[in-house]
Formats: C-alpha cells, structure tokens, sequence
C-alpha cells in the first residue's frame, strides 16, 4: 500500500522580500536536510521562506554560513520536513532582502562579494 499523506500548500511569510524583482526567476535545487538542524532552522517542521542557503550546489543545498565558496540564495516558499527526505525547492538566486524581517539570525553580509552577488540588502544591518 502507498504511504499516502495530506498536505496543505502555502507561501508562508515572504515580508522579507523587499521588491518582486527575482521571483519568477526562481530555480528548483535539493535540499540536503540532513545539513539543517531542527532546533534551529525548522523547530515546528517548516523550513521558513527567506532562509538564508548555499546554493553553490543545486543538487545538495545545505544552510549558508558565509565560508569561501558558498553562494547565497533564499527560500523562495516554507517548506515542510519529512524526517530525512531530502527536499526540492525554489531557491532565489537574486532580488532585493530585507534583513529586518528574515525568519532567522542573517548570516550574508552585502559587501558585494562573489557569494552575494545580485542581492541588495536593506531594512537592517548588513
């Protein structure tokens, strides 16, 4: 028998979005979830829109940190956590961020580097 389950679909919260510049350009990449912690990235099983991720590699997503190689990217929608299936997708790649309404700590400064580059940061400290 299949392992069926219900779901209910949503944007969740996208106020950190500071312009609608880059949301149609969104791609899908995996998540590798087992590089994301429940304490801290999905406490109540939801990945939230607006986490921040490297996606330098789009088949294996893993939380952004800021170290050299990595390249910023954003959830674009919340995503909900199945254990340890790992999950595809939409990630922001460019676009305008407000900082002050991020789901959690920001990590990506905007000094303009290689692994931020598109992304235009306002609302906070960068």
């Amino acid at each position: 028998m299949p392992h069926l389950r219900q779901e209910t679909f949503g944007s969740g919260d996208q106020t950190w979005l500071g312009s609608t510049h880059g949301l149609r350009n969104a791609r899908t990449n995996v998540l590798d979830i087992s590089t994301f912690t429940a304490a801290t990235h999905y406490p109540d099983g939801y990945l939230r829109s607006g986490t921040e991720v490297n996606a330098a590699n789009e088949s294996a997503v893993t939380p952004y940190t800021g170290a050299e190689g990595e390249q910023l990217g954003y959830l674009l929608t919340d995503q909900k956590v199945h254990g340890t299936e790992d999950l595809g997708v939409p990630v922001l790649r460019h676009g305008i961020i407000n900082i002050s309404k991020l789901p959690i700590a920001h990590v990506a400064t905007g000094d303009g580097t290689a692994a931020t580059a598109g992304f235009t940061f306002v609302g906070g400290d960068n």
